[in-house]
């Protein structure tokens, strides 16, 4: 058998085995492409600037009169903006930073609507101890598809270079049918799609696997960060939240709002230029406190600073610019954005998006191209099955 017969084989079983959850994930894909721009569409009314008029309200009187603890606050940089508090899973509510007034919660469906094809993308929609098996299954068809973009290189790489040779893989044939459609469409869009769909994949590996993790340490000389110590994962449940052993929600503690606006003007001073201020409020009443200030909404990591502040004397405990990382903790930071394609602004969604639609198509065509090579065989055995038959006839004759 020779190499690329091996190849071809290999493809082939790996798409047979992976396909359905590779199709599942990128269904998902598509659909999770302008979640951030969706929710803030749905939630365009409670987030329209207030008229200031009179000061902003003491931020720790504002918390203390909320009737839940929230798990995060967000503050923007722009006047009349409200404030912002989630829930964890129970939602977002929006209140007026000067009055401390509701101004109401956001759209419920279209975040469950979100979670869930979250749930599916990462997890095939498990709950509780199902997740990891789940999360097993899926860290291993996305690696499988990492190769199967890679070995379909290999086949897509025409024996001949002719502009004809070379024109049949790279741009659609509105005249073919059938296997010859299915064989067009797969190469077309496998070639069009491999270079996006290859960093959607591989930082999906990364995300997946501590091996893979470590892997983007060492190619860059970086030591790898103890795990909790942040850094890591780049995501997570926030800080007392998510599940316990048993699966069952876990409440962050208690939070102590006392000093919190004068903890927040020292935050804020450590990035002039900052438009989000977010925290977790939860935590012990004496334990240091971190913000995040964002220059931009998502997806850009190095206008990112992170600052911890002892509650107490309000003083910095410590401050963590992205250009204060390693090259590693650089690189692991981007993974997640690249993985969205947040990274690349609007522009970077919708190509992530698009070769996320790329992939639909590449399992369908895929399976259909194997659905007709199975059909094929069974032809052949039973043509064979039947001059075998006629030749036992010609001989008892």
């Amino acid at each position: 058998m020779t190499f690329r017969k091996t190849i071809f084989w290999l493809h082939l079983i790996s798409g047979c085995v992976a396909g359905v959850i590779v199709l599942i994930m990128s269904v998902t894909g598509v659909l999770l492409t302008y979640e951030r721009q969706t929710i803030d569409w749905f939630d365009r009314g409670l987030r329209a600037p207030q008229q200031p008029g009179r000061p902003r309200m003491p931020l720790e009187a504002l918390l203390a009169a909320q009737p839940a603890a929230p798990t995060t606050v967000t503050l923007r940089a722009e006047p009349g903006e409200p404030v912002m508090l989630t829930y964890g899973r129970e939602g977002t509510v929006y209140v007026d930073a000067y009055t401390g007034a509701t101004l109401g919660k956001g759209h419920t469906g279209v975040r469950k609507f979100f979670q869930s094809m979250t749930s599916w993308h990462r997890w095939l929609g498990q709950e509780g101890p199902g997740r990891q098996t789940a999360r097993a299954i899926t860290g291993a068809c996305n690696l499988a598809f990492l190769f199967l973009l890679m070995s379909g290189l290999v086949l897509w790489w025409p024996r001949r270079w002719t502009a004809a040779s070379l024109r049949a893989v790279t741009w659609f044939n509105g005249q073919a049918t059938g296997k010859a459609r299915d064989f067009n469409w797969h190469n077309v869009i496998g070639f069009w799609s491999l270079a996006p769909l290859l960093l959607v994949v591989a930082s999906g590996v990364v995300m997946s696997y501590p091996w893979a993790n470590a892997l983007l340490y060492r190619m860059t000389g970086s030591e790898l960060p103890v795990q909790g110590a942040g850094g890591g994962s780049g995501g997570g449940p926030p800080r007392g939240e998510g599940r316990g052993p048993r699966g069952e929600e876990r409440r962050p503690a208690a939070p102590s709002y006392e000093g919190l606006d004068l903890l927040v003007e020292n935050a804020k001073r450590q990035d002039p230029e900052w438009r989000v201020l977010s925290f977790r409020p939860a935590g012990p009443r004496r334990a240091p406190l971190a913000f995040t200030l964002d220059r931009a909404e998502r997806g850009r990591p190095d206008l990112r600073t992170t600052v911890t502040l002892d509650r107490e004397s309000g003083e910095a405990v410590k401050l963590e610019r992205f250009s204060d990382q390693s090259a590693g903790r650089r690189l692991r930071t981007w993974v997640r954005w690249v993985h969205t394609g947040e990274a690349g602004g609007v522009t970077g969604q919708t190509v992530a998006g698009l070769v996320s639609l790329g992939g639909v198509f590449l399992v369908y065509t895929g399976v259909a191209l194997s659905l007709r090579r199975l059909a094929a065989w069974r032809r052949r055995r039973g043509r064979q099955a039947d001059v075998v038959e006629t030749a036992k006839a010609d001989r008892l004759g």
